[in-house]
């Protein structure tokens, strides 16, 4: 059946490494858009470290790479700038083409705006005066990045279940999965930096909580592909449980990628053990290969 499928959809595009790659850059962009926003209300600039204060720079920077993959993939690549001649209220392309470009002047502004600008002699008097600028729309600033950051975390899953003809990638539960485990990968990402104890305790909170919810919408993802997929939808679900996908799934995505980094992080929260890199790191691993394997599968569907 599953042969057949393959031959059924061979006039739809097949996609490469570069996809996932973009998914995943993309959802760990999301997810440092919204907790550096989040971040600031909950840590004050006399507790906040140099890494936080340059944090909303590097999410345009990993959105870059990311988008660099995904001009890779383009097959007309010339033609890229049509995308910004229209918007289109009824195509998702339309909408995630114009909140990518819009990422880039919020998260740049919000990064200035964790800066002095009348520290004298750092800062030029064009950009002091940006900075000015920035600083008077701090708040805007703030909740815009946490609004574009939510529309990018979930273009990454809309992207996909627009294509309704792949059974795995039909479900709406994609959006709301991709966004949470861009949350959860952001995390990982500051985690892995050099910041204080403060920001690692709060970061580590919040990364719990988005692993949890995450586990949860695996879960509801695959009852709502079996009970409302019909026959091919329950063709996909097999792909994971009994199928091709099934060890690569269960061991690297949830087991390595979700609960072992979950239990890693609530053991360093009652202070049975100490903060390793491991947990971050097997998250950014689970999350980029929740994304291959997503992508490989559903071209299967």
């Amino acid at each position: 059946m599953i042969e057949h499928d393959v031959i059924h959809h061979a006039s739809l595009p097949v996609w490469g490494w570069e996809i996932p790659v973009y998914l995943f850059l993309g959802g760990v962009a999301a997810g440092l858009m919204i907790l550096s926003a989040l971040a600031s209300r909950r840590i004050g600039p006399c507790c906040r470290s140099t890494v936080m204060r340059w944090l909303p720079f590097a999410a345009p920077l990993i959105l870059s790479v990311g988008m660099g993959a995904l001009f890779l993939d383009l097959d007309s690549k010339l033609h890229v700038f049509r995308f910004y001649t229209a918007f289109r209220i009824t195509s998702p392309m339309s909408w995630g083409s114009w909140i990518l470009l819009a990422i880039y002047p919020a998260a740049i502004l919000w990064g200035l705006s964790r800066f002095d600008s009348g520290a004298p002699g750092v800062f030029s008097g064009r950009i002091a005066r940006l900075i000015a600028f920035a600083k008077s729309h701090e708040r805007f600033l703030e909740r815009a990045n946490i609004a574009l950051g939510v529309a990018l975390g979930a273009y990454t899953g809309v992207l996909l279940a627009t294509l309704g003809a792949r059974a795995l990638w039909s479900s709406l539960l994609l959006a709301p999965l991709f966004l949470v485990s861009g949350v959860s990968t952001g995390a990982a990402v500051v985690m892995l930096l050099p910041i204080n104890e403060k920001e690692h305790e709060l970061f580590r909170r919040w990364d719990i909580a988005a692993i949890a919810v995450e586990l949860t919408l695996l879960f509801a993802f695959f009852v709502n592909l079996t009970a409302d997929g019909g026959e091919r939808g329950r063709m996909a679900a097999r792909l994971f449980f009994g199928g091709p996908y099934t060890a690569t799934f269960w061991s690297i995505v949830v087991i390595a990628g979700l609960i072992v980094p979950l239990l890693l992080e609530r053991l360093e929260e009652r202070r049975l053990t100490r903060v390793t890199v491991l947990a971050p790191a097997l998250l950014l691993i689970g999350g980029l290969a929740l994304r291959w394997i997503f992508v490989a599968a559903g071209q299967l569907t």
